[in-house]
Order: structure tokens, then sequence, then C-alpha cells
């Protein structure tokens, strides 16, 4: 019986810690799909003004059902500031982050928009240090790491802005001819900087996001109606803005094609889910945390949009996401390093913080968790405490 209760300890105490990690890379895979996806709508006359205001309309059609089943009996009264507050976050992911990275995506590429993403994790770690939600302390390697590759990580941003580079041609035949490749890379040069800084402004954008949603979760812990009226009040401050900058009615239409399948892929996957799961890992570890993943990301674009859209990789965009790459897992470390130290100080063996069993069953990746028999549980120390999410 001990050893079954320790096999059944360690299993479950394991799944609570991967189980963020599993998220977040599923979220990466999910993200690049989005990514090649839209680029291809684009290129068939897809408006992003238009894009935006109908994939939270996917996105509300989708969560609002479990938000209202699953939450029904934990979610907080709605009052004025949690209601201005979900209206700002509606406003910074779904209408100000996703169209200014369309547009600049449009200005440059599907890798180069991915790579450049790779700085939203060290804008929001300023940005959580102004707020207090990181500390550093110099004097501890793992906190001067943190600072040392935030530092890297712009470095690295500003050599992908600074220096383009020649074409890197990574499959055969993808170049054409040497005429169309001339006039395509005067072109693109032309807008590469203003696409550049659409980019960055985005990530500051996103990462505004994160930081007050952290705040808003403290507020109202029911992440699936929160993510369900980010989704539904972006909606109506999308379509303000689309009214604003596109007076032709004919972008709204669509039809049964990739534009469409813009629409519900992103909707469901990089609104709705993500949104959620996002908020679910904020919660626990923090939005520094959330924005760590990014790189991964970047290969798998980089990957499908040499393939798929027949890319070219410039040299300036490997360089910068190598440096990127190695300052942000620096400052992935460094956060590591907090979570066991934080472990430590609270004499816990576990990495997810102990939640209030008032919120039991209020989040779906409850019904992932390893059910372990009533007599294993009350058999000893060796099944740590709930760390459910």
């Amino acid at each position: 019986m001990d050893n079954e209760v320790q096999n059944a300890g360690g299993k479950l105490n394991l799944f609570r810690k991967l189980k963020p990690y599993v998220c977040m890379v599923s979220l990466q895979f999910g993200f690049a799909g989005m990514y090649i996806i839209t680029m291809v709508s684009f290129k068939h006359g897809m408006n992003h003004w238009v894009l935006s205001v109908y994939r939270h309309v996917v996105a509300t059609l989708i969560m609002a059902p479990f938000a209202l089943v699953l939450e029904r009996k934990i979610r907080p009264k709605m009052t004025l500031p949690i209601f201005l507050r979900l209206a700002v976050l509606g406003f910074l992911e779904p209408v100000l982050d996703q169209n200014l990275y369309n547009m600049g995506m449009k200005y440059t590429s599907t890798t180069f928009a991915s790579a450049t993403v790779n700085v939203l994790p060290a804008i929001t770690f300023i940005m959580a240090l102004v707020f207090r939600l990181e500390t550093v302390n110099l004097k501890k390697i793992h906190s001067l790491a943190k600072v040392i590759g935030t530092a890297v990580t712009v470095s690295g941003a500003m050599v992908m802005t600074l220096y383009k580079g020649p074409e890197l041609q990574i499959i055969k035949g993808q170049g054409g001819s040497q005429h169309d490749s001339s006039a395509s890379a005067e072109a693109s040069t032309q807008h590469w900087l203003l696409g550049t800084l659409m980019l960055i402004c985005s990530c500051g954008g996103w990462a505004s996001f994160f930081i007050l949603q952290n705040f808003t979760l403290k507020m109202y812990p029911a992440e699936l109606s929160m993510t369900s009226w980010i989704c539904f009040l972006g909606i109506f401050e999308g379509a303000i803005a689309t009214f604003i900058f596109e007076r032709d009615m004919s972008v709204w239409s669509i039809g049964m094609d990739s534009r469409l399948l813009a629409c519900v892929y992103s909707g469901v996957v990089c609104s709705g889910m993500a949104y959620y799961v996002q908020g679910v890992v904020t919660r626990e570890r923090g939005p520094v945390f959330v924005t760590s993943f990014s790189p991964l990301c970047m290969i798998i674009t980089a990957a499908l949009g040499s393939i798929v859209l027949a890319e070219q990789v410039h040299l300036g965009s490997i360089i910068g996401a190598i440096i990127i790459v190695c300052g942000l897992y620096t400052v992935v470390w460094g956060k590591s390093k907090d979570i066991v130290n934080t472990n430590a100080g609270k004499g816990e063996g576990q990495e997810l913080p102990i939640k209030d069993s008032t919120r039991s069953g209020s989040n779906i990746f409850d019904s992932l968790e390893v059910n372990v028999p009533a007599q294993m549980k009350g058999a000893g120390k060796n099944v740590p405490p709930s760390a459910r999410t």
C-alpha cells in the first residue's frame, strides 16, 4: 500500500508540475498555425480589422456557454471597476495588439513577425518590475540573470530591427526570378521599419494585457467568464475601430475559403482557448512565465512559412533571433530559480501554490487531474496537498 501511495503521489505531483508547460507549448503550435492561416487569408483579401471582430464573435460563442455553466457558482458579482478593467483588456489585445501585429506582419513576413514577438517577455518583465509583480536582488545570481537576459533580449530585437541582411534560401526553387526578387526586396525594405515598429508596439499592448489580466484575476477570479467578457467587449470595440478606419462596407463580406477558416481557427484557438489558458497559467506562475515560450512559436512559424508561403528568411532575422533566444532563456532560468526559492521559503516541495478550496471545480483543467483513491489520500504524508489550478 505504501508503494502504491508513493507512486500515485509521485505521478500526481509530476502531472501538476508539467501541466503549465504542456499548456504553453501547445499554445505555441496553435499560434504558429494562426500566423500562417492569417497570412494566407490576407492574400485572399481579408481585412485585418474585420478579422479581429469576427474571430472574437466565434470566441464568444464558444466560450460563453462554458462560462455560464461551469462558473455559475463561483463567478464574482460584476462591479464598475471590474467592468472597466475588462473593457481595457478588450481593447489592449483584441483591438490594439492584434491589428498592429497583423499590419506589421503584412509589411514584413510571418517569420519575422513571430521572431519579433520574442521581445515580449522582456517588455513584460520590465512592466512586471514597475508594477512589483517581479522582484530583483542583484546580489543573487538568478536575479542578475533576469536583468542580463532582458538586456540581451532587447539587443536581439534591435539587431532584427536595424539589420536585415541578405536572404537565405532554405528551400531550392523558393526565390523565383531575379527581377521579381529585386522588386519584392525593394518594396519590402520600404515598409520594413514601419512594420517592425508596429510589431514592437503590438508586443507592448500584449504585455500590458498580461499585466492587467494578472491584477484583474485577483478581483474577478473566474477565468472562463473573464475570457468571455474580453471577447464580447472586443467585438464592439473592434467594430467601432473598423467603422472608423474602413468606410467600405464590402470588407465585411467573406467567403467559404481561407478567410472563414482564419476567423474560426483564430477565434477558437487563439482567442477563446488562449485567453483562458493564459489566464490560468498567469494566476499560477505570473505573466513572465506565460510569455517565455514564444521562441518555440518562432521556430515552428519559420519552418511553416518557408514551406507553405515560400518566405525568404533574412540573415538579420536569424542573428537577432538567436540573440533573443539566448537572452530569453537566461530570464527563464532566473525565473525558475525564483520559484524554487519561493517554495523553499514556504517549506513546500511542490511547484504550484495551493489554491482556496472554494475554487475547486472552477477550472476546466481540474478534469485532467489524476484520480487518487480516498484511502490513499489519507494514508500519510506521501500525497501532497491539493495544488489545483
